[in-house]
């Protein structure tokens, strides 16, 4: 199956939709960062469009005002003039996309491949990324903010205003979709900072422990005090030491050729015996019948 960057394709799989693999303990924050990577992906993308909604109706009723109300003396069309809510809605579209994109991404990376092997830089952009999305968030849940508070929409000629009645309303605050859509970025921006402290505290425990949860770790076996003294107490041969043991002598293995004039017999233990080994002497000068 194709690699790339160091994921094998073949993990994207429909069984990894599965409950018992998305909501399982195995690895660490799993069930928790699934959780809330989604809670603040649907908050941004449902509020972006809502504002996507407003923006359209609002870009809808100037060329409708331009276009149904009568012209002025020089014959100019009436203009409306909302381009603070078209401009603050189209930031928070990209805010929204973007908030989706980064913890999209991360949500299906963990998702097909939890125990995937990333370098430094790698982290550092998830970690830079995420505090982006935080940024873009609030910044535009402020803006939004301000501007439905103290802004409307108002036309080239102020006394038309009373005259006609539009939709949306000028006023941007009275607009429901407007102001469901703010109240919806202030809960996606603090589902997003939350997002990305998890982000953080989960790449700083995958270089620490690994991607596993505590319980679900191999665990190595740790040696008791006692084995560890007796380790200690135990001489190990080393080249640099090579008197630590002594030397054993060794026996000729029962394959290999005597030399010429030298009689060979085996004995009861299967090895060689050579007569004039300096061994075979030492043995029999003590034991004659050897």
């Amino acid at each position: 199956m194709t690699v790339i960057w160091g994921l094998d394709l073949k993990e994207i799989q429909w069984s990894k939709f599965k409950n018992s693999n998305m909501w399982n303990n195995m690895y660490y924050r799993r069930r928790t960062k699934f959780g809330v990577y989604q809670l603040a992906m649907i908050l941004c993308v449902v509020s972006e469009s809502l504002g996507t909604d407003a923006l359209s109706q609002y870009l809808d009723q100037k060329r409708l005002v331009a276009a149904t109300l009568p012209r002025l003396p020089n014959g100019e069309p009436v203009r409306e003039y909302n381009r603070d809510i078209v401009g603050s809605f189209s930031y928070n579209i990209f805010a929204g996309v973007f908030v989706a994109t980064i913890f999209g991404a991360a949500f299906f990376f963990d998702l097909f491949w939890p125990e995937r092997r990333e370098s430094k830089a790698v982290k550092l952009a998830w970690r830079i990324c995420s505090v982006l999305a935080s940024i873009f968030a609030l910044s535009s849940a402020i803006n939004l903010t301000v501007i439905l508070v103290t802004r409307r929409a108002r036309l080239s000629t102020p006394s038309m205003e009373k005259a006609i009645t539009v939709k949306p309303a000028l006023t941007y605050r009275k607009n429901g979709e407007a102001v469901a859509s703010v109240v919806l970025i202030w809960l996606g921006w603090l589902a997003t900072v939350w997002a990305t402290v998890l982000m953080w505290r989960c790449i700083s425990h995958i270089d620490r422990y690994g991607p596993f949860s505590k319980h679900a770790r191999p665990m190595e076996p740790k040696p008791t005090d006692h084995a560890a003294r007796l380790s200690d107490d135990v001489p190990v041969a080393s080249e640099s030491n090579p008197h630590t043991h002594e030397a054993q002598p060794e026996l000729a293995k029962p394959t290999e050729a005597a030399r010429p004039g030298e009689g060979v017999r085996v004995a009861d233990n299967g090895y060689a015996h050579q007569p004039n080994s300096s061994l075979n002497r030492h043995a029999t000068a003590h034991h004659p019948g050897y």
